[in-house]
């Protein structure tokens, strides 16, 4: 029991996410850790970039995922799954359930970037839009699940994904042993969860700092007020981290293991991502920027140790990083 969370009970526990490990090896990639001489030069100590935007599928959610979908019954597998997503979500729930031979549904933001549209809908997912918010494609796809008996894939809000999310943290920890600082983009909280989690039982000692938007910093709102807390308006270029409210779950194990969650305006997240584009030759979508624009902003402090910056994804047109606020 640690803070109010039995772990072993929710189904986090070490021994469930050393099991997680071999089924999202099935699908997942183990990402390169590269160190980036501008930035550790410009720090005085080694920084690394863990480029999940290099994973299969583009992004990290391919491991939760993957770990959810290898867990489901016969009869789920038989009956298909669907899941509510702004992009990166929906389309590893497409290519996990299209290997695994499983009828996928994916809904979609109105304002769901075409690329990451055309990309769901390319893996033979079913595809429905529903507003623009995160509440409302859940309730939408909540629907579809009364309706037709579908097994729901949680976005970040379950332990299956928070335990295939951990992998990543487990191979930071393989590839920089002396990493003592950890920066992580924080959407709902799956990814940083399972990093933080995965430090605590490999590693005391080591600081996992979440990063967010400032307009859609729902878990330093939690936080602040000790429970899931709800924004009234989540808005930012960061279309992958605009859920209004973190899960119980996420906020819980955050609460317990990440030791600071920090917030990035739009504009730095803009700079950052296109430093690691012209500068390290890294495609790196607005979201998966945040922890390198939390860096050069100053918003978080590596503690003058080792540092590990996760990029969360790159599901991005080029083009599109390189504009300026209001260029046509």
């Amino acid at each position: 029991m640690t803070d109010g969370i039995d772990l072993e009970k929710e189904g986090l526990g070490p021994s469930d996410l050393r099991a997680a490990r071999p089924r999202v090896a099935k699908n997942a990639r183990v990402t390169p850790l590269l160190v980036s001489e501008n930035l550790s030069e410009r720090f005085g100590h080694k920084v690394a970039l863990k480029c999940e935007s290099l994973q299969v599928g583009g992004a990290f959610k391919m491991r939760g995922a993957t770990n959810f979908i290898a867990r489901l019954s016969a009869a789920d597998r038989e009956r298909g799954v669907l899941t509510y997503s702004s992009g990166n979500h929906g389309i590893a729930v497409a290519l996990a359930a299209r290997r695994a031979g499983v009828k996928a549904v994916v809904v979609m933001p109105e304002t769901a970037p075409v690329l990451k549209l055309e990309r769901v809908r390319s893996l033979g997912a079913e595809v429905h839009r529903a507003g623009t918010t995160s509440i409302e494609r859940k309730e939408r796809a909540e629907e579809l699940q009364r309706e037709r008996g579908l097994t729901m894939v949680p976005p970040f809000d379950h332990p299956w994904i928070i335990a295939g999310q951990s992998t990543c943290g487990v191979e930071i920890l393989e590839q920089m042993p002396d990493a003592g600082t950890v920066l992580v983009p924080v959407g709902g909280g799956g990814l940083v969860s399972g990093v933080a989690l995965a430090c605590a039982y490999h590693r005391a000692g080591i600081r996992v700092i979440g990063v967010e938007p400032e307009g859609a910093a729902k878990m330093s709102a939690s936080l602040r007020a000790g429970a899931p807390a709800t924004l009234p308006a989540a808005r930012s270029i960061a279309d992958g981290l605009l859920p209004s409210r973190p899960g119980d779950l996420t906020f819980a194990v955050c609460r317990a293991f990440v030791s600071d969650v920090v917030t990035v305006p739009d504009e730095a997240i803009r700079e950052a991502a296109a430093f690691l584009l012209t500068t390290e030759h890294l495609l790196v979508e607005w979201s998966g920027a945040v922890g390198v624009a939390a860096l050069l902003s100053g918003s978080a402090r590596t503690f003058e140790v080792p540092t590990a910056v996760v990029l969360s994804g790159g599901n991005a047109d080029p083009a599109l990083l390189l504009e300026q606020p209001g260029q046509a």
